[in-house]
């Protein structure tokens, strides 16, 4: 791959949101970029109430004239990703994702080049959540970047050496705005749109890194996510989306058994995560009956993916009202 101005990259951005601005400083964010590589950013206009066109009208001619925006049906994050890959042109080498209530840092291309220019297919970098102060590494301990080798002549920019399924498996640390990769070689490859709002992003890491070992990444926080709209925030126990957000993990769980060869950890840990959503699932619905809240829709999706959450029901039932009285 040569670098610089040579190299093409589709930026791919999803876009839903309710409050003016967002997008444009995710855009702002990109224009910023210190890279001369030619980048053509496809926004997916997921029928947003706020049109990305008039988002996109707050911004320089220079910076709108490589921004297309792609209208489609509201189809959730992942049929939007897939909307903006299918759009992407024959002669592009990279694909960067960004959703639209984040920004990038001005290095986030310009690193990202250097590392996929070595070679390597797939590329991640740290970066902080909503709110935080201490980065997604640092937070969840997951990865240690002194444990992997710093690509010859830099200082942030590392091989990925440890098992990546492990690592998605066990405590996934990677940011899809984060995610810059070698789409010529990858093609093909699509966002499992069936799992809607839970896993999908895993599941398209763990397809990738099936298909690749040459992974590197960045232990230096390139990206900064904002405050947008998040389909599972306000989403704890016994909220309104609780319940959906259990279905989706269920289902995201239930395929990694049936979609990847798992050690027998592996196995261990994804059936010990089934059962504790189970019960949760089960706490979940009892609430709801309590409080006369609606849960039967739910309820019937959850029986097409795993019927034991409804067979399991009274026993499960029974213990966590047993488990409550002994703590009461």
């Amino acid at each position: 791959m040569q670098r610089g101005s040579a190299v093409k990259i589709a930026v791919v951005i999803p876009y839903f949101q309710r409050r003016p601005g967002i997008l444009a400083r995710a855009l702002r964010s990109v224009a910023a970029q210190t890279t001369d590589a030619q980048l053509d950013v496809i926004v997916i206009d997921d029928e947003s109430p706020v049109p990305a066109r008039e988002e996109l009208a707050q911004l320089p001619e220079a910076d709108r004239a490589r921004v297309r925006i792609v209208q489609q049906k509201n189809g959730g994050p992942a049929a939007a990703r897939n909307t903006g890959l299918d759009h992407v042109t024959d002669d592009t080498e990279l694909v960067a994702f960004l959703d639209s209530d984040d920004t990038w840092q001005p290095f986030h291309l310009a690193d990202a080049l250097r590392a996929l220019g070595a070679g390597y297919d797939f590329y991640f970098t740290d970066f902080y959540q909503l709110n935080q102060a201490v980065s997604a590494f640092q937070r969840a301990g997951r990865i240690e970047p002194p444990r992997h080798l710093l690509l010859p002549g830099e200082r942030h920019l590392h091989v990925y050496q440890a098992d990546m399924q492990s690592q998605i498996l066990g405590g996934n640390v990677i940011g899809t705005p984060t995610v810059v990769y070698r789409f010529r070689s990858f093609r093909t490859l699509r966002f499992r749109t069936e799992f809607v709002y839970a896993g999908e992003d895993y599941l398209f890491w763990l397809d990738l890194s099936r298909m690749t070992d040459r992974i590197a990444f960045s232990s230096a926080q390139a990206v900064v996510c904002g405050d947008g709209v998040n389909v599972f925030a306000g989403s704890g126990w016994g909220t309104e989306k609780s319940l959906i957000r259990l279905h989706y993990e269920m289902k995201y769980k239930k395929a990694i058994a049936r979609l990847y060869p798992l050690t027998e950890r592996q196995v261990k840990e994804n059936r010990e995560a089934v059962l504790a959503l189970r019960r949760s699932f089960v706490a979940d619905v009892l609430h709801r009956v309590a409080h006369r809240k609606p849960f039967l829709e739910v309820m019937w999706k959850q029986m097409r993916i795993d019927v034991r959450s409804v067979l399991y029901f009274v026993p499960l039932a029974v213990g966590l009202v047993l488990r409550r009285e002994r703590s009461a």
